[in-house]
């Protein structure tokens, strides 16, 4: 059985030479990763929840599993879900608060979370504080879920979504406070370039408040920093049945 708690390893943004790749990350407080399974697999296996705790590494809370065969595991814990309640993975699963089905065998109208892009991956999307998708329809072996963006999407039937929708709602109303609530997070600050000098950024420099001085803004790598920068058709494109909301 994996360990349910270990040490968060500290990478602060850098890469096996110690470059910087992921810029405004580092200094976070020391602190234990708990191993969440966001797969669900112990299928027909009924589990009791023994503990509702808080995960300092994600904003939605977590809740402890112990199942009929005596293995403990945490999971997301949706909204409602308390001390003592059980649930359920599998296909002979009930559509139950805590409970995890295939798409297909959840019926139109419920909310759910933790949902699988792949058949067998793992929960992908909808694992943040307070998030849930609806199901809104099933066709041609295909799943219809609103997203929290507002895109409908279709996602295959054989991927399994847990029902509920995730607690902490309140989290996005939270008031850090101050500078150093952000720095134990492990968040540094981000400075902008026309503050920095002219060494630093292509943007510095300057007598006062300057604009950027140039025709084309730049990136902090000096590249253009205007125009598309993605791929217009995605492979995933032809899933989408609704933009998200503008």
């Amino acid at each position: 059985m994996n360990k349910l708690k270990y040490i968060r390893k500290k990478h602060s943004g850098r890469d096996a030479s110690g470059s910087v790749v992921v810029r405004h990350q580092g200094g976070e407080r020391k602190r234990f990763m708990r191993s969440i399974d966001f797969k669900r697999d112990k299928m027909g296996i009924s589990g009791k929840v023994v503990s509702i705790e808080y995960d300092p590494n994600r904003t939605s809370e977590i809740a402890l599993i112990q199942y009929e065969d005596g293995e403990k595991r945490y999971i997301l814990r949706p909204q409602g879900l308390n001390l003592g309640d059980i649930v359920k993975s599998g296909s002979d699963a009930e559509v139950k608060l805590g409970n995890t089905l295939q798409l297909k065998s959840i019926s139109i109208g419920t909310f759910v979370h933790n949902i699988e892009l792949t058949p067998g991956m793992g929960g992908q999307m909808a694992r943040s504080a307070g998030s849930s998708a609806q199901v809104m329809a099933q066709e041609g072996g295909f799943v219809h879920l609103k997203l929290p963006s507002g895109e409908i999407r279709k996602i295959r039937g054989e991927c399994f979504a847990t029902v509920g929708v995730l607690g902490n709602v309140d989290w996005k109303n939270k008031i850090f406070g101050k500078a150093g609530t952000r720095r134990n997070m492990g968040i540094r600050p981000t400075v902008r370039g026309v503050a920095q000098n002219p060494r630093s950024h292509p943007h510095g420099g300057g007598e006062g408040r300057s604009g950027i001085g140039m025709t084309t803004p730049k990136t902090y790598v000096g590249r253009k920093a205007v125009g598309k920068t993605r791929k217009k058709n995605k492979y995933s494109n032809k899933y989408i049945i609704q933009r998200r909301k503008k």
